[in-house]
C-alpha cells in the first residue's frame, strides 16, 4: 500500500483503462480493464509480448493513441500535477494536453526516426521544448541542450545540434531521444523500449541517467521493455501485460521469484542468461514454456549445429575499408573523413555464425551494409563464395544479390507504408521472376515468423514494432538466401518471440546449411547463437575468435567493458554491481589524407585475436 501523505500520492493512477481500435474486421480492443499506480521516485515496469498492449497503455498517458485510431473506452488516467492538482488525463482539454506533454510528462519511443523529424536539425528539435516550456532564451536552451547531449554520452555534441536525425546512427538518434524527454525533469518520464537501439556499455549508463533522475528528482517512471535483465535492475514492481490484460502485478523480487501466471513463466523461461553457454561447443536452441502453462516447447530441431572447421568459406572479407566525407565551409569542400570500417578481415564459412559486436556507431551496420554493397567501401575486398562482389557492375551485382540477404534495424524504415505486407514479402520473388505458387509461398513464410495469415492484409502502420521486425525477417527468408547480414534482428522483439526467431535462424541454418553476419548489441544472443565473435570499437575489430574464447576469456580492455555493463537477469544482484569503467568515445572523424595504422594482432590462443595497442 502507498503512503497517503500528500509527497508519497501516486504521481498517475490508471484505473480500468479501456483502448479499442476501428479496423476493417470490427472494433478491436487493445487495453481492457488495465489498472496500475506509480508512485513519485517509484519505476513501474511494464512487460508483454509485442502486441500486448504496453504501448498502447503508455500512449493512452499522453493521449497520442487517438493519433494512431485509437480510442479511450473506458476508465480514468489521473495524473497529480506539480501544483498538486489531479487531472484525468482521459478526458483532459487539447491545451491542458501541450502544456503536460514533454513537461511533466516525457516520453521516449521505441523508433527514434518515426519521432524525429526528419527536415529539422538536432538542436532545433531539442531546444523546442525548452523555449516553450520553460521559457529559456535561444542562448539558454543551447546551453541546456549541450548539457543533455554531454549526459547522454553523444560525443562532439556542438556538431550534433547542426545536424539531421539522418546523418546519426540508430543508437545515437535513440540518445537524441533519450535527452529530448528528459530536457524539462518532468514529473513522470515513460519509457517505451528506451535501450533497444543501444549497446550495452551506453545502456548500463542510460539506465544509470534515469534512475538518477528518479532517486534526485523523485520522478515517477513508467518503463515499458521486453528485455528482463533491464527489469530486474530497473524495477520497484512489475506489471506483466498479456493480450492487453494485466495478468501479473507486484514486487520486482516476488516476479522473478515466485512467478504465479504461466505467462510470466514463459517470459522468464526464454529469457537468454549470459554464461549460460560455458562449456559448450555449440549454439543451443531456447527453451520455450507454453504461454498457456501446458508445459515445454519442444522446437523442431534439438540438435546443437557444431560449427565445420572443413565447410568451404563462404564469406571472405579482407581489408576492408569505408569512410565517409565530410563536407564544410561555404563552399561544402571535403574536409575530412568519417572512417567507419577501418581495415576488417574476417571470413564465414557455409553454415557459420559470426556476430559483430560493439557500441552504437562503431562500424557494425557499415560494414554489413558494406559486404552487400549498400555503401560503397572505400577499399578492400568482399569474396562470396570465391566472386569479388566488390568488382561486379549491377546487373551482375543483382543477381549475386540473390544469394545475401540483409534485414535491417528500424523496421518501420524498411517496410513500405504503402504496400501490404503480403506485397512487402512478395517483392523480392517478383524482382526475380520466382511467382510460381506465391500465395502459399507467403502464406508458409508467415507461418515461419509466427505471423497469423490474417496479418498479410495489413499495412505496417497497424502492426507493433515486434510484429515488423518478423514482417522484415519472412522478407530476408523469402529468396532462400546462403548469407543473412541480420542487423539487430531481434532487438525490436520481446524476449519470447526474440527466443523463437532465434530458435528459427538456428532451424534454417541446420536445415538449409545459412550462413549468418549477426550485428547485435545482445551479448547473451550473441553468446547463445554465435560460433564466432568479432568485437568493433571505432571501425577496427580488438577482438576476435571462437564464441567460447571471447566469452570466457576476454583480452581486450574493450571487451572486459562490454561484458561488464551486461544486465543480470536477476534482482538480487541490482546493487552488487560495481561502477562500469567507461571508456569515453573518441571522434572516429581525421583529416583527409590520414593515414591510418594498419590492424596487427596477437594470436593469444588458437584462433582467438586480439589488437595490437
Amino acid at each position: 500500500m502507498l503512503d497517503s501523505s500528500p509527497e508519497n500520492k501516486p504521481v498517475v493512477e490508471i484505473r480500468n483503462l479501456k483502448v479499442s481500435f476501428q479496423t476493417q474486421s470490427g472494433k478491436v480492443f487493445g487495453v481492457e480493464h488495465v489498472s496500475f499506480d506509480v508512485a513519485p521516485g517509484e519505476c513501474v515496469c511494464v512487460v508483454g509480448e509485442s502486441g500486448s498492449g504496453k504501448s498502447v497503455s503508455s500512449l493512452s498517458l499522453m493521449r497520442l493513441v487517438e493519433f494512431g485510431g485509437g480510442n479511450i473506452a473506458g476508465g480514468t488516467l489521473l495524473f497529480r500535477r506539480e501544483e498538486g492538482d489531479a487531472v484525468d488525463l482521459a478526458t483532459a482539454s487539447g491545451s491542458t494536453m501541450r502544456e503536460i506533454r514533454g513537461n511533466e510528462i516525457g516520453m521516449i519511443f521505441q523508433e527514434p526516426m518515426t519521432s524525429l523529424n526528419p527536415v529539422l536539425t538536432v538542436g532545433r528539435q531539442l531546444t523546442e521544448g525548452l523555449r516553450v516550456h520553460r521559457g529559456l532564451s535561444r542562448k539558454g536552451a543551447n546551453e541546456r541542450a549541450l548539457e543533455i547531449l554531454r549526459n547522454v554520452r553523444i560525443s562532439e555534441p556542438e556538431r550534433r545540434m547542426t545536424q539531421y536525425p539522418h546523418e546519426l546512427s540508430g543508437g545515437m538518434r535513440q540518445r537524441i531521444v533519450i535527452a529530448m524527454a528528459m530536457a524539462c525533469e518532468p514529473r513522470l518520464l515513460i519509457c517505451d523500449e528506451p535501450t533497444t537501439a543501444l549497446d550495452v556499455t551506453i545502456q548500463a549508463e542510460i539506465l544509470d541517467l534515469i534512475d538518477q533522475l528518479k532517486r534526485k528528482n523523485g520522478t515517477a517512471v513508467i518503463f515499458i521493455t521486453h528485455d528482463m535483465a533491464v527489469v530486474a535492475q530497473m524495477a520497484d514492481r512489475v506489471v506483466v501485460m498479456y493480450r492487453g490484460n494485466k495478468v501479473e502485478e507486484g514486487r520486482v523480487e516476488d516476479i522473478f521469484e515466485k512467478p504465479q501466471h504461466p505467462y510470466t513463466n514463459a517470459l522468464l523461461a526464454a529469457v537468454p542468461r549470459l554464461g549460460e553457454m560455458r562449456g559448450k561447443s555449440a549454439p543451443e536452441p531456447m527453451r520455450l514454456l507454453d504461454r498457456e502453462g501446458r508445459g515445454e516447447i519442444t522446437p523442431t530441431t534439438r540438435a546443437a549445429v557444431s560449427p565445420d572447421s572443413k565447410a568451404p568459406v563462404l564469406l571472405d572479407v579482407r581489408n576492408l575499408t569505408t569512410r565517409f566525407a565530410v563536407k564544410g565551409g561555404v563552399l561544402r569542400r571535403h574536409v575530412a573523413n568519417v572512417h567507419a570500417v577501418e581495415d576488417v578481415s574476417f571470413t564465414v564459412r557455409a553454415g557459420e555464425t559470426l556476430s559483430l559486436v560493439g557500441e552504437s556507431g562503431c562500424g557494425k551496420s557499415s560494414c554489413g551494409r558494406s559486404i552487400l554493397r549498400l555503401v560503397q567501401p572505400t577499399s578492400g575486398q568482399v569474396l562470396l563464395q570465391g566472386t569479388e562482389v566488390t568488382a561486379l557492375d549491377q546487373d551482375v551485382l543483382h543477381q549475386a544479390r540473390r544469394d545475401m540477404q540483409m534485414i535491417f534495424q528500424d523496421p518501420f524504415a524498411s517496410l513500405n507504408p504503402q504496400m501490404r505486407l503480403f506485397d512487402a514479402v512478395a517483392e523480392p520473388l517478383r524482382n526475380y521472376g520466382l511467382t510460381a505458387d506465391l500465395n502459399e509461398r507467403i502464406a508458409g513464410l508467415f507461418d515461419r515468423v509466427e505471423l497469423p495469415r490474417s496479418f498479410m492484409r495489413r499495412f505496417p502502420h497497424e502492426l507493433s514494432g515486434g510484429q515488423r521486425q518478423r514482417v522484415a525477417i519472412a522478407r530476408a527468408l523469402a529468396l532462400n538466401p546462403k548469407l543473412i547480414v541480420a542487423d539487430e534482428a531481434v532487438s525490436a522483439l520481446d524476449v519470447s518471440v526474440k527466443a523463437q526467431v532465434l530458435n528459427l535462424m538456428m532451424e534454417l541454418q541446420a536445415d538449409l546449411g545459412l550462413s549468418f553476419l549477426f550485428i547485435s548489441h545482445d551479448m547473451a544472443v550473441v553468446e547463445r547463437i554465435s560460433h564466432h565473435v568479432a568485437v568493433m570499437y571505432l571501425g577496427r575489430i580488438v577482438e576476435m575468435g571462437p564464441r567460447a574464447a571471447v566469452f570466457e576469456n576476454p583480452t581486450h580492455p574493450y571487451t572486459q567493458s562490454l561484458l561488464s555493463a551486461v544486465p543480470i537477469a536477476d534482482p538480487r544482484y541490482r546493487n552488487l554491481r560495481g561502477e562500469v569503467a567507461y571508456k569515453p568515445i573518441s571522434s572516429p572523424i581525421f583529416p583527409v589524407g590520414h593515414q591510418a595504422r594498419p590492424s596487427l594482432y596477437d594470436e593469444v590462443a588458437p584462433g582467438h585475436l586480439v589488437l595490437r595497442a
